[in-house]
C-alpha cells in the first residue's frame, strides 16, 4: 500500500496585485482569527476593503499597506 500526497496549487483571484516574484504588492486588513484558516486550510479571506484572496504571505515591518483597508480600519478605532 502507498500513499500520495495531493498539493492544492496556489491561486490568485482576478484583481489581485502581485509583482514578478508572485508576492503581493501590498498587503490588506482582515480579520484576525481567519488568518490561520486561510494560510493551513487554503480559504479565502475577505479584507476590509472588499478584496477577496487566500493568505500566502506574512507581511514584514514597513510592508505596503492597501490605502482603502487603512482608511477603514482607522476608522473603526476610538479616538482616531
Amino acid at each position: 500500500m502507498s500513499t500520495e500526497t495531493l498539493t492544492k496549487p496556489e491561486t490568485t483571484p482576478e484583481g489581485t496585485e502581485t509583482t514578478d516574484d508572485d508576492s503581493p504588492k501590498m498587503f490588506h486588513y482582515v480579520k484576525k482569527n481567519k488568518i490561520a484558516e486561510s494560510a493551513v486550510m487554503g480559504t479565502h479571506v475577505v479584507a476590509l476593503c472588499g478584496e477577496v484572496f487566500p493568505v500566502t504571505k506574512s507581511p514584514k515591518p514597513g510592508s505596503p499597506v492597501c490605502p482603502a483597508c487603512k482608511e477603514i480600519y482607522q476608522s473603526l478605532r476610538p479616538g482616531k
